[in-house]
């Protein structure tokens, strides 16, 4: 090893030792972050063993017959690995388009809204129910489609308009579905779009107006171009987590129903009664495994388009 080899490396370390002392302050605020990160992120990943292992409760993680890749064919042994994909693929998709325009358009509308106390009535009126729990909004879903007592039902009855079973038919589901998702969560998607709005530069919508621009034309030019980074990096994001289903939702408002398992079923929802019916947690953690890749992949693939369109909205 040389001498000039050895110099650079003292030196590096020395550098290196200067900014741990000239950063202390920082890094002892950031040291708890990172705790929770190793802690309860990293530290979990030892239980991917699972998903190769008849997991026994006695023998724990490491004693735990290993199985290999048997716990994977409960995934395919009844040809439900491609449906319950794509629904899932299909059904977040809609989740995160739909709810992308309808999270920023009503956060535009916010912040045109120039009388402050309905502006105020407004947002809280689409932010409440994001608190209302999945077990409640499928409480007040039979309340209003049961098809005997439903309140809706009642109404279109007695205006002599015809209703659907929507607990027999499967047809009305999918938009359903799209329609309670946005109902619980535009409202607080909308407030991250909010705050960026209320980032953008106040004299850009000046200059627009001494210029004789309207009001759509401001939105049109200023805003919506404004957003766009907040809008890729949140698109990234949920690609994240889009082989994961709203288990809450589905589970809440489809359950065990076998005719709206037609259109309704996902992987979550089909892990669980595996689970429920066997008691193998080895299922639930290939599956968790088989989602966990699937959704790395699709995050690294729509990053790497984002990269190539515009470099700058990547994540990495």
């Amino acid at each position: 090893m040389s001498k000039g080899f050895v110099h650079k490396r003292r030196n590096a370390i020395q550098a290196f030792g200067r900014d741990l002392r000239a950063n202390r302050v920082y890094l002892i605020l950031l040291l708890p972050v990172v705790v929770y990160v190793l802690v309860f992120s990293y530290a979990p990943m030892v239980g991917v063993l699972m998903a190769f292992e008849k997991y026994n409760f006695a023998k724990g993680l490491f004693g735990s017959p290993w199985v290999g890749f048997n716990n994977f064919k409960f995934l395919t042994v009844s040809n439900k690995l491609w449906p319950l994909t794509r629904n899932t693929l299909l059904y977040n998709l809609a989740f995160i388009v739909v709810g992308m325009v309808m999270e920023v358009g009503f956060a535009i509308i916010i912040n045109e809204m120039r009388c402050r106390w309905f502006k105020k009535l407004f947002q809280s009126f689409i932010f409440l129910p994001y608190f209302i729990s999945w077990v409640i909004a499928a409480a007040v879903v039979q309340t209003m489609l049961d098809y005997d007592n439903g309140l809706i039902s009642r109404m279109l009855k007695s205006l002599g308009v015809p209703m659907i079973n929507v607990y027999i038919d499967t047809r009305p589901w999918p938009f359903l579905l799209v329609f309670f998702r946005m109902w619980k969560g535009v409202g607080y998607g909308s407030i991250i779009y909010l705050s960026a709005i209320t980032g953008i530069d106040s004299e850009m919508y000046e200059a627009a107006e001494i210029d004789g621009a309207n009001s759509w034309q401001k939105v049109y030019r200023i805003t919506l171009p404004n957003l766009v980074p907040t809008m890729v990096v949140l698109f990234l994001l949920a690609c994240g987590q889009i082989f994961r289903g709203d288990f809450g939702m589905f589970y809440q408002l489809i359950g065990n129903n076998g005719v709206l398992l037609e259109v309704g079923d996902i992987l979550d929802l089909y892990i669980y009664r595996a689970m429920a019916g066997t008691g193998n947690l080895g299922f639930g953690a290939a599956a968790g495994l088989f989602q966990s890749i699937l959704c790395f992949v699709t995050i690294l693939l729509a990053n790497f388009v984002v990269k190539k369109i515009q470099p700058d909205y990547t994540l990495f």
